[in-house]
């Protein structure tokens, strides 16, 4: 069972060293920040001004509301004081930035280095499209790719499948082969640019393309930089775009990060996802929850494998949503990297303090974007990456104003793109590490935050861990119960949505929107036949008769998945393999 981290000091056998400088075996108690009586004095104060100063100024103007929560329920109170912080210890807290447990940031000076990696998702129709989009947002100053693909690629079907039928290139780009990647990626410097790939069940597969078409232009696999996303867990609590049952699925993303350790050290070969969560209705400390409950499943399958966990938990990442309630996300970030630290360390025993350190990705919250006056769609994302910056996030992808509508047009994206660059360059929250530590709200509210995703992360192992909450639908009763909440409160205006619920404004709407030109899949699927058509079909049906047994063992299938991509098999083949080994899931009903 998991515990709540100690309150009182406690000695541990974990050290480690990263960049050369020895950790300490545990923070350093430093004692309460306030003395006891200065605190008591305090309540004095704060029940004086409720009496002589409050309680009037209510009899003239009362509060819009006695019972303010944030949107995960977690009571707000009126104002915050020591009281609330009596019992936070600096050293075992919060710590320096960089250094156990990580509440103040992964890096020692943050934005004062360099800021966030601008890592705009982008992807739709043909490879040559998309290729175009990168190469105009890279030139507009983004730092990072972050490639969308269709539904299609993300159910591992090609183009010319039944099931791949009227969706093509309509949330993502068309990717049925290496031919396909290597036009994707012409011209981009994959050994300079770091690639974040966001796809699941295919992920192996399509990380493999990724691979030889870096390889056939000369860059080897150890020297690429980017992130897969191949979190499967959370495709089962939430977007349910998984294939496999969770056992082979799981198994295929451990292939992964064995051969990512052992082959690629600068790819992350996870990126644990509570973005997907969040879009499904949960709150801030549910996506918190579930989402470290898998980072910490795949922790468990990793080492079961009898892999060493420092081996690989370095490169594995995190991905969270950003939400409007300001503050809630801010301390969603902060509580998710002290509670990662302390399991990482106490209850998983690893030694690198690389590998006590979350990093994430964030991407603003796409549920939160409105179809009605999408303007508004601006400031609401001015607005959470403003607070993704001051909870520390070490990349961001900020979505455009028309996304409630369609694939983001390319004025959009740039507002977008520009939102996070007049952050970065203007506002001035990149001058100094953590801003807002020590804020009497902010430290409670982190604290409470890690309270309350460390009761669920107890109560999950207690139900038997994740793959037991899948079937027996914990993930999905608890998602869907909060996501009625909170539509409860938008429809009864408990929670104001404007131009929704309020401030309505009727007309038509004026925002362009992207098109993508269906004529552009005959494109695709003349490619994609002459792939058939003018490679080594020999060769091509050796890989994948290979790769079949590797799946029917035990051996690790990246070599094999590589294999095949380099012989030009298609995406729907290779997973045509594992989906004749594993079979299809179909998950039960809850209700």
């Amino acid at each position: 069972m998991l515990e709540q981290k100690p309150r009182a000091t406690k000695k541990s056998a974990a050290g480690g060293k990263a960049s050369g400088q020895a950790a300490p075996d545990t923070a350093p108690a430093t004692g309460p920040l306030f003395a006891p009586e200065a605190v008591a004095r305090v309540a004095e104060e704060r029940a004086r001004w409720e009496r002589e100063t409050v309680a009037p100024a209510i009899r003239r103007v009362p509060e819009r509301r006695e019972d303010t929560t944030t949107q995960s329920g977690m009571p707000i109170k009126r104002i915050y004081t020591p009281e609330d912080t009596a019992d936070l210890d600096y050293g075992r807290d919060l710590g320096m930035p960089g250094e156990y447990p990580y509440t103040r940031g992964a890096q020692p000076t943050m934005y004062r280095a360099k800021p966030w990696t601008m890592r705009m998702f982008a992807g739709f129709g043909t490879a040559e499209e998309t290729n175009a989009r990168f190469k105009y947002l890279l030139e507009q100053g983004q730092t990072g790719l972050s490639i969308a693909f269709d539904m299609a690629t993300l159910y591992g079907y090609d183009h010319d499948h039944p099931m791949a039928l009227g969706e093509f290139g309509k949330c993502g780009v068309a990717v049925s082969s290496l031919a396909d990647m290597e036009i994707l990626l012409d011209g981009i410097p994959t050994d300079k640019i770091t690639t974040s790939m966001t796809i699941n069940s295919p992920a192996p597969a399509i990380w493999a393309m990724y691979i030889a078409a870096a390889e056939k232009r000369g860059v080897p696999m150890a020297a690429l930089g980017g992130t897969l996303q191949n979190d499967i867990l959370k495709e089962y609590i939430a977007q349910k775009e998984f294939l496999f049952p969770p056992e082979p699925s799981l198994r295929l993303v451990v292939d992964t990060i064995e051969f990512g350790a052992a082959n690629m050290p600068k790819w992350n070969t996870i990126s644990i996802s509570g973005y997907h969560i969040r879009e499904a209705g949960a709150t801030a400390v549910q996506e918190l929850a579930f989402t470290l409950a898998d980072g910490f499943a795949y922790v468990e399958a990793a080492i079961e494998r009898g892999l060493d966990v420092d081996d690989f938990a370095p490169r594995l990442s995190f991905f969270f949503d950003v939400h409007n309630d300001f503050f809630e996300e801010i301390a969603k970030f902060r509580a998710a990297r002290r509670i990662w630290a302390h399991q990482m360390r106490e209850r998983y025993g690893a030694r690198d303090p690389r590998s006590w350190t979350l990093r994430t990705h964030a991407q603003t919250a796409g549920v939160s974007l409105t179809a009605q006056q999408p303007e508004n769609n601006v400031a609401r994302v001015a607005i959470q990456a403003l607070a993704a910056a001051l909870g520390g996030t070490n990349s961001l992808h900020t979505n455009s104003l028309d996304e409630a509508l369609a694939l983001p047009t390319e004025k959009a994206a740039l507002i977008a793109l520009r939102t996070q660059q007049i952050i970065a360059h203007e506002s001035g929250v990149t001058n100094t590490v953590d801003p807002l530590a020590g804020s009497y709200f902010i430290e409670a509210l982190t604290d409470e935050t890690e309270r309350q995703a460390l009761a669920y992360i107890t109560q999950i192992r207690e139900l038997g861990g994740v793959l037991e909450c899948i079937r027996n639908g914990f993930f999905q009763k608890e998602i869907a119960e909060a996501s009625y909440r909170f539509q409860r409160e938008v429809d009864e205006k408990e929670r104001v949505i404007v131009g929704v619920n309020d401030y309505v404004m009727e007309g038509p709407l004026t925002v362009p929107t992207l098109y993508v030109d269906p004529a552009k899949e005959r494109v695709h699927l003349d490619r994609l036949e002459r792939v058939r058509r003018e490679r080594d079909n020999e060769a091509a049906s050796v890989a994948l008769a290979a790769l079949e047994k590797a799946a029917r063992g035990t051996e690790n299938t990246m070599p094999y998945i590589l294999d095949c991509a380099r012989a030009y098999c298609t995406l729907g083949e290779i997973m045509g393999v594992f989906r004749t080994v594993f079979g299809e899931y179909t998950e039960a009903v809850v209700y």
